[in-house]
C-alpha cells in the first residue's frame, strides 16, 4: 500500500543532535578549565550515559523535567570531582549545543522533496522550547508541517499515546504512515508496536533488531529509493 503521510523524528534523525552535544560539551571542558579533572573524551561519555538514563526516567513518569535538567549536570559534575555550580555550567551547555545544531548530511534535500509529494510531520521527544526553536531555526515551522513535541502532548515515545495523536491529527490510517526515525527503543520499537511502517536510520548491524523496522538505512538517497519504490 502506497503511503499517504511520512512523519519524521528531529533528533539525530534530521538533525545532528549527537554532534552538537559532543561539540558542546567539549567547549563546556575548555570554558571552565575542567583538564585536570576528567579527559573531553571522559566527560562526554559520562555526561551522555547519565542523561539517556534520566530521559528514560522522565518519560517513564518518574522524574520531572526540573530533575533532569538538574541532575544530568549535578551527577557529571560529581562524578569528575568537580565543585562548579550545575546551573551555570547547564545553561553555559545550552547556549554552546545551540551553536553546533546541522542537518544530518543528506537530510535537508531528502526532507524537502519528500515534502514536495508527501504531507509531512514531525514527531519528537524533547523540551518544548529547545526544540520550537529548532524547528524555526532550521524551517521545519511550516503551517505544512505538522509538528507534535512529546511534552505538548503529555506523553513521549515510545509510550502509544503519542502515536495515536499523530495518526489521528495525520488524518490517514495507522497502515498509511512512514515513519523515519534513528531510535530503536523509541521510533522502531514505539512505531511498529503501533502499527505504523518505519524506516530506521542506523548503522546497527544486529539482524533481529533490523527486522523489526520496515526499513534500514544509512544514507538518506536510500530513503528517497524506498519511498519511490512504494508508490
Amino acid at each position: 500500500m502506497p503511503y499517504r503521510f511520512i512523519y519524521f523524528d528531529l533528533d539525530d534523525t534530521l538533525l545532528n543532535h549527537r554532534k552538537a552535544e559532543k561539540l558542546a560539551l567539549e567547549q563546556i571542558w575548555v570554558e571552565f578549565d575542567l583538564q585536570s579533572l576528567a579527559s573531553v573524551d571522559q566527560l562526554q561519555e559520562i555526561y551522555h550515559h547519565i542523561n539517556v538514563i534520566l530521559w528514560e526516567m522522565y518519560g517513564r513518569g518518574e522524574i520531572d523535567r526540573d530533575t533532569l535538567q538538574r541532575t544530568r549536570f549535578e551527577r557529571t559534575l560529581y562524578r569528575i570531582n568537580s565543585d562548579l555550580n550545575w546551573k551555570k555550567v547547564g545553561d553555559q551547555y545550552i547556549e554552546f549545543y545551540q551553536k553546533f545544531w546541522e542537518w544530518q548530511p543528506g537530510a535537508e534535500e531528502a526532507f524537502q522533496e519528500i515534502m514536495n509529494t508527501y504531507p509531512v510531520g514531525i514527531l519528537t521527544n524533547g523540551f518544548a522550547e529547545t526544540q520550537r526553536v529548532k524547528l524555526g531555526t532550521f524551517g521545519l515551522n511550516s503551517h505544512k508541517i505538522i509538528t507534535l513535541i512529546s511534552e505538548d502532548v503529555g506523553v513521549m515515545k515510545p509510550q502509544p499515546g503519542i502515536f495515536d495523536a499523530a495518526t489521528r491529527i495525520s488524518g490517514v490510517k495507522t497502515d498509511e504512515i512512514l515513519y523515519v526515525g534513528d531510535s530503536y527503543s523509541s521510533d522502531v520499537l514505539g512505531g511498529t508496536g503501533y502499527g505504523w511502517d518505519v524506516a530506521w536510520f542506523t548503522q546497527e548491524t544486529d539482524e533481529k533488531k533490523r527486522e523489526v523496522a520496515t526499513f534500514c538505512f544509512d544514507d538518506f538517497k536510500q530513503l528517497l529509493e524506498f519511498i519511490k519504490s512504494k508508490k
